[in-house]
């Protein structure tokens, strides 16, 4: 199926829609696309959750995070599947269910380091797009660099933030609710760090599309920005797509 960027109005034949969200660790991404694409009958596409899923599988089998061969041949054999059941991704690597494993920080911390090689990104690119291909409706993905690496053309671009203290509280509540021990202090300089190694980057560094939609979270429910991004999709495609 080939891609096409539909225009304003909405065209009879079947067009893969591409909606994209970006941002930081912590500003709300994954909740927001998710809610977003079940209003419009879309589907959700992790892309943060597959770099998660190869370093889980890394850890578990002991691969270097930096040895770059090693991790390339792991995301060609292992199999890494994206399912939607009842509303919720699930994450499978191998056929085995590591939807809640990813969301460790072990494997968070995991997925920044391998998501700086080269061999890594490209794999994982390209099974991002092959994803959102095959799909018979419309997508919405979030990650770091959707609109600007993954999609470029993707027929409308948010980038999400949230200041950093926000974040930190976001997450380290999200931890707690996962049944890990936490420290709000210890989360916040993670996330800085994460920060940091993700704009810095040589590969596909972490910033808004110049085409982007920004939207700052910090004081906004996950409803509010949900509603604001429906607001957008309307102004530029009218109702037909809500």
């Amino acid at each position: 199926m080939r891609w096409e960027r539909p225009g304003k109005e909405r065209a009879s034949a079947h067009k893969v829609v591409v909606i994209s969200i970006d941002g930081p660790v912590g500003a709300g991404k994954s909740s927001v696309a998710r809610i977003l694409a079940q209003r419009l009958g879309y589907i959700h596409i992790d892309s943060g959750a597959m770099y998660r899923a190869v370093a889980a599988e890394a850890l578990r089998r002991g691969i270097d995070l930096e040895d770059e061969e090693a991790l390339s041949h792991l995301i060609e054999v292992a199999g890494i599947e994206l399912r939607g059941e009842e509303g919720q991704l699930r994450i499978l690597i191998g056929g085995r269910d590591v939807t809640e494993e990813i969301r460790s920080p072990q494997a968070s911390q995991a997925s920044s380091i391998i998501s700086t090689l080269e061999g890594v990104r490209s794999r994982l690119v390209a099974r991002q797009r092959e994803l959102a291909m095959k799909s018979k409706v419309g997508v919405v993905m979030e990650g770091r660099d959707i609109g600007t690496v993954v999609f470029p053309e993707a027929d409308l671009k948010f980038y999400l933030d949230s200041s950093l203290e926000e974040r930190a509280r976001r997450r380290y509540r999200d931890l707690l609710r996962q049944g890990e021990k936490a420290n709000l202090a210890e989360t916040l300089k993670e996330i800085e760090i994460r920060d940091e190694r993700d704009s810095q980057r040589r590969l596909s560094p972490l910033r808004p599309a110049e085409d982007s939609i920004r939207i700052d979270s910090t004081h906004l429910g996950l409803e509010e920005v949900v509603n604001l991004m429906l607001e957008h999709i309307r102004s530029r495609w009218g109702d037909a797509r809500i």
